[in-house]
C-alpha cells in the first residue's frame, strides 16, 4: 500500500508548521520573565511531592494541595513531579511541561480539523493558528494548573467526534471520555462545573443503539467524582474558598440583582472587542496592547457558527459544539474580572473547532447545494473565489500571529507581574550571616519565593523563618519584608513590593 504523497499546500504548511515550533519554543523559560507565586507553589510542591511523597504541609499524596488560603488542584502538579523526579527542580522543566501540553493541544486540534474536513493540509492550517493565537499561546508560558485544561478538552472532543462517528459506542471510547470528563474536574477550579454541564450535553447522543455507551461514560465520570466526594466531605467548604473572594455573589443580594450581573459578565465575554484588541487587561495573564484571539480565526468562527445553524443543526456533534461554546463563559461569569483568560480557557478551544466547518465550506471543489438568505453572497461564489477568500483569511491569521509573537518577545519584561526581581533580594538576604532570615509578609503568600529560590540553589529551608506581621522581628534580624512599612530599621534592598533590611 502506498503512503499519500504531500501535495505542494501541505508541503508549504508542514513547513510553516516547523518554523512555527521553532518559535514557539524560543526563551520558554524566560518569557515570561521571573515565576509568579502561585507558580512558585505548584513547582515547589511538585518537588516535595517527587523527592519525599509529602507538600510542603507534611501531609503525604493529597488529593489537593493546601496553598496561602485555598487548594490548588492536583493534575498539573503530579505532571511536574513526575518529570521533576527525574530531573530535579527547574524553572525550565516547570515552563516546558506547559508548552508541549500547549503544543498537545494544538496537535489534537489538528488532528479533530484533519478528519471534519477531510484534509491533512486544513489539520496543518488549525495546528499552526493553534500555535499563533495568543490566547492559547500565553497560556502555555505559564506553570499553572489550567495548562492542562485545553489538551485535555481537545482530546475530549477528538474522542467524543469517533465517537458520533459510530451509531454504538464502544466501551473503550465511554470510559475514555468518562476518564477525560473526570480528569478536567480535577485540572482546574473551573472543571468542577463545567465537567458535569459537558456531560450533561451528552444527552445529545442519546439514541437507541448508542444510550449503553452514554450511560456508561456518566457511570466512568461518576465513579471518577468519588475522591472529589470524599475530599469534601472530610474538608467542607474549603474549595470554595478561593471562590468567595472573587465572586460578585455576596449575602443579601437579590435573585435579580445577582441574574442582571451574571448576563451582563456572559455577555462581555463575547465582546469582539475584548477577544480582538484589548485582552485579558491582567498583564500576567496577556501582553498588554493587543487582543487575544486572531481576526480571521473569528471570522472563521463566525461563518461556522452560521454554517452550523443552516446545514448541521440536526447533527448531535454540532448541537454539543454550540452547546459547549454557550456554557464555556459560566463559570468566569459568576466572578469579578473582566475578561478572565484563565476561567475562560475553554471558550477558544471551542471557536477553533467552529472554524471547521467553515475551512470545509470555503475549500469545497463544488458549488454548495444550500441556499439560504443568511450566506446571500457566498452562496454564489465561485469555489476558486470561496478558495480565495479561504487564502486570504489563512494568510491575515499567520501575519496576525507572528506580529504577536515578534511584540511577545521583544515588549519590555513584566518584572512588576511577575515579581521578577525576588532572586534579587534573596540574595542579598543571603549575602549577610545572620540566621534565620525572618519573612514578613503582608499576604500569607510570598513566603513562596523565598522556599522556591532557595530550593533551586538547594539551601536548606531553615536558614528561614516565617515572622509574625504584628509582631517585629527581633533586633539584629535580617528580614524580607513584603508589602510592610519598614520602622526602626536599616535598609539594605528594596525593589517592587519587597525589601530586605536588617531590624533595629
Amino acid at each position: 500500500m502506498k503512503t499519500p504523497q504531500l501535495s505542494r499546500l501541505e508541503v508549504l504548511l508542514l513547513a510553516v508548521s516547523l518554523l512555527v515550533c521553532v518559535v514557539y519554543f524560543a526563551e520558554v523559560s524566560h518569557n515570561s520573565p521571573g515565576f509568579f507565586v502561585d507558580e512558585a507553589s505548584i513547582a515547589y510542591n511538585a518537588h516535595t511531592i517527587a523527592q519525599s511523597g509529602v507538600d510542603e504541609y507534611g501531609q503525604a499524596f493529597p488529593l489537593y494541595f493546601r496553598a496561602f488560603g485555598e487548594y490548588k488542584n492536583p493534575v498539573y502538579t503530579y505532571l511536574l513531579a513526575a518529570l521533576f523526579r527525574f530531573t530535579g527542580p527547574s524553572v525550565f522543566v516547570a515552563r516546558m511541561l506547559s508548552a508541549v501540553l500547549g503544543l498537545i493541544a494544538a496537535l489534537l486540534l489538528g488532528l479533530l480539523a484533519s478528519r471534519i474536513t477531510r484534509r491533512r493540509w486544513a489539520g496543518l492550517l488549525v495546528f499552526v493558528v493553534v500555535l499563533l493565537t495568543p490566547w492559547m499561546f500565553e497560556i502555555s508560558r505559564l506553570v499553572f494548573e489550567v495548562s492542562v485544561f485545553p489538551a485535555l478538552l481537545s482530546g475530549f472532543l477528538l474522542l467524543l467526534y469517533q465517537a458520533s462517528r459510530r451509531e454504538e459506542w464502544s466501551w473503550r471510547i465511554a470510559a475514555g471520555l468518562g476518564v477525560l470528563l473526570g480528569l478536567m474536574t480535577y485540572t482546574y477550579s473551573i472543571g468542577r462545573l463545567l465537567a458535569p454541564l459537558f456531560a450533561l450535553g451528552l444527552v445529545f447522543f442519546f439514541t437507541r443503539r448508542s444510550w449503553r455507551g452514554v450511560v456508561l461514560t456518566g457511570i466512568v465520570f461518576a465513579v471518577m467524582l468519588l475522591p472529589l466526594a470524599a475530599f469534601t466531605w472530610r474538608n467542607p467548604g474549603a474549595l470554595n474558598e478561593r471562590y468567595k473572594f472573587v465572586t460578585y455573589v455576596k449575602p443579601g443580594d437579590t435573585n435579580p440583582q445577582m441574574a442582571l450581573r451574571f448576563v451582563q459578565n456572559y455577555v462581555g465575554n463575547f465582546r469582539p472587542r475584548s477577544w480582538l484588541i484589548e485582552g485579558d487587561p491582567e498583564p500576567r495573564h496577556h501582553l498588554p496592547g493587543m487582543g487575544s484571539l486572531l481576526a480571521g480565526m473569528v471570522v472563521l468562527a463566525a461563518l461556522g457558527f452560521v454554517l452550523i445553524l443552516l446545514r448541521h443543526r440536526r447533527e448531535a456533534w454540532w448541537r454539543f459544539i454550540v452547546y459547549g461554546l454557550a456554557v464555556s463563559p459560566i463559570p468566569a461569569s459568576l466572578t469579578l474580572d473582566h475578561f478572565h483568560t484563565l476561567r475562560l480557557i475553554t471558550l477558544p478551544v471551542f471557536l477553533f473547532v467552529l472554524t471547521m466547518p467553515a475551512i470545509e465550506f470555503l475549500a469545497a471543489e463544488t458549488e454548495p447545494t444550500t441556499r439560504s438568505l443568511l450566506l446571500p453572497v457566498l452562496t454564489r461564489w465561485r469555489p476558486l473565489a470561496r478558495r480565495a477568500l479561504l487564502a486570504a483569511l489563512a494568510l491575515l491569521m499567520l501575519v496576525q500571529g507572528g506580529i504577536f509573537h515578534r511584540q511577545f518577545h521583544v515588549a519590555p519584561a513584566r518584572e512588576d507581574a511577575f515579581d521578577s526581581y525576588y532572586p534579587e533580594i534573596l540574595y542579598a538576604a543571603l549575602a549577610r550571616p545572620e540566621r534565620p532570615i525572618y519573612l514578613l509578609d503582608k499576604t500569607p503568600a510570598a513566603y513562596m519565593y523565598a522556599f522556591w529560590y532557595a530550593t533551586l540553589r538547594g539551601l536548606n529551608l531553615n536558614n528561614f523563618q516565617r515572622a509574625n506581621k504584628d509582631a517585629s522581628p527581633p533586633a539584629g534580624a535580617v528580614v524580607i519584608s513584603h508589602e510592610l512599612p519598614c520602622t526602626n530599621c536599616e535598609m539594605i534592598l528594596e525593589r517592587g513590593q519587597f525589601r530586605v533590611y536588617v531590624q533595629k
